[in-house]
């Protein structure tokens, strides 16, 4: 097995182990050696690629974002032309951040909690910035297609927009059992500004 080939292999193991821990413990139930233990990796081998537990909860966060990534893009190549298939990409994942059960809710929360800490800044900062980026990345690609707006700045919409995703998925974490905006709502509000219907 190439060099490459076996880092996947590490890596998608100890994602996997930990996204099922934290679906049964939450990240403060978590230790390192429940991550060793579940993902059956060395302590050596865990330790070639993270030195902490809060590195791998970074990289479940980065793991959606990537998969989200990749699922709009595959909609983009299918049909370049339509705007229905990519937003109901990004639909569908507005819809699973206002679940307080989704593992990538619990990790942010957590991470954001300890946001004085400099590694632990430094990966909500990429976070934040990817999560721009590929924002962006996907209305200038409707731009270009000629399914979303010339007229729509897709530095300011694409903050914007992920402004408010971190406010459903913040917002998750509240008690709360009935609100008025939904998001649903913030797909209808997305599609508003981009198409101006």
């Amino acid at each position: 097995m190439k060099q490459e080939e076996r880092r996947e292999q590490t890596i998608g193991q100890l994602l996997n182990a930990t996204k099922e821990l934290l679906r049964d413990r939450g990240c403060h139930g978590i230790t390192m050696k429940d991550i060793m233990e579940k993902s059956e990796l060395s302590k050596g081998a865990i330790f070639h690629y993270v030195k902490s537990k809060d590195e791998i909860f970074a990289w479940v966060l980065q793991e959606r974002l990537e998969e989200i990534n990749k699922y709009f893009m595959n909609e983009v190549i299918q049909a370049p032309t339509t705007f229905d298939g990519p937003m109901q990409v990004i639909s569908r994942n507005l819809e699973a951040l206002e679940d307080a059960n989704d593992v990538t809710n619990k990790v942010l929360m957590y991470l954001l909690g300890k946001e004085d800490e400099p590694a632990v800044a430094e990966v909500l900062k990429n976070y934040y910035e990817r999560s721009v980026y590929l924002s962006k990345e996907w209305i200038v690609s409707g731009q270009r297609h000629g399914v979303i707006l010339e007229s729509v700045d897709p530095d300011k919409t694409a903050e914007m927009f992920v402004l408010l995703s971190l406010g459903l998925r913040v917002r998750s974490s509240f008690p709360i059992k009935n609100t008025s905006a939904t998001a649903q709502d913030l797909s209808a509000y997305m599609v508003s500004i981009l198409k101006d219907q």
